[in-house]
């Protein structure tokens, strides 16, 4: 199976203008993330989809493959579908790697890329074992609940399952069982990408702000997988202080 893996990356930010371009220990977090992403032994090809000329040049200088793409996406997903559709269809699967996600561990790209292989997969994604207390109640924190097959159930930014039965703290809920938060890496087999990128916005999805809530009203199945492998993604500059904590050259 032959899969792209394209990289999402606007300027625009409300909260981080310019962030693909941050300077994180001598390169620049979008050159971080491309060449994480091409130590995937499962990706045929990696290309940053960009609507800014500072971006797509930045790329061009380190030696990435990069494509412009309209500045009227709502999202990654769609971005992805627009460079698709001038790609052709020389590729199966799509993986959506995150732009603001430097150190994204390879082996999460190689994990999703064997979800979407499977035969049937339409959708694909990853979601952790939430262990910090911190998270359980944040609602920043996209949680996931899924079937015995590993499909998506459903995800919310309200801690999933509601424990009826214990009080309610962290340390009593998380005692009680597992939870999962949401890791934002998808993947898609290319004809399903068309297809829910001309998806109208859903009534679920408007009131959690999650596309993937749009997908799912629509009968698409997301397969999920369980990675172990922490994910950081860098909203704020005081966010890059906090990853360099993590993680090393």
């Amino acid at each position: 199976m032959r899969i792209l893996g394209i990289i999402p990356a606007r300027y625009a930010s409300t909260r981080f203008p310019g962030k693909p371009l941050t300077i994180i220990k001598g390169k620049t977090m979008i050159q971080r993330v491309y060449e994480q992403a091409l130590k995937s032994e499962y990706l045929s090809d990696v290309v940053v989809a960009t609507d800014d000329q500072r971006i797509y040049d930045a790329v061009v200088d380190f030696g990435g493959k990069v494509m412009m793409t309209s500045t009227e996406h709502n999202s990654g997903t769609d971005r992805c579908c627009e460079i698709i559709e001038k790609i052709g269809d020389s590729y199966d699967a799509v993986v959506n790697i995150q732009g603001d996600e430097p150190f994204i561990n390879p082996e999460q790209i190689n994990q999703i890329a064997r979800l979407i292989s499977s035969e049937g997969s339409q959708i694909a994604s990853l979601c952790k074992p939430i262990k910090d207390e911190g998270e359980l109640f944040d609602n920043n924190v996209v949680k996931v609940v899924f079937d015995i097959k590993g499909d998506a159930l459903y995800f919310s930014r309200h801690t999933i399952p509601f424990l009826r039965k214990v009080d309610k703290d962290a340390k009593s809920w998380l005692a009680a069982r597992t939870f999962y938060k949401h890791i934002g890496i998808y993947s898609y087999k290319v004809d399903v990408l068309k297809k829910i990128a001309s998806l109208e916005q859903s009534e679920l999805e408007l009131a959690e702000c999650l596309e993937q809530l749009r997908w799912m009203e629509n009968s698409y199945t997301i397969k999920m997988g369980v990675t172990e492998y922490e994910s950081y993604s860098i909203d704020t500059p005081q966010d890059v202080e906090k990853c360099l904590k993590y993680f090393q050259d």
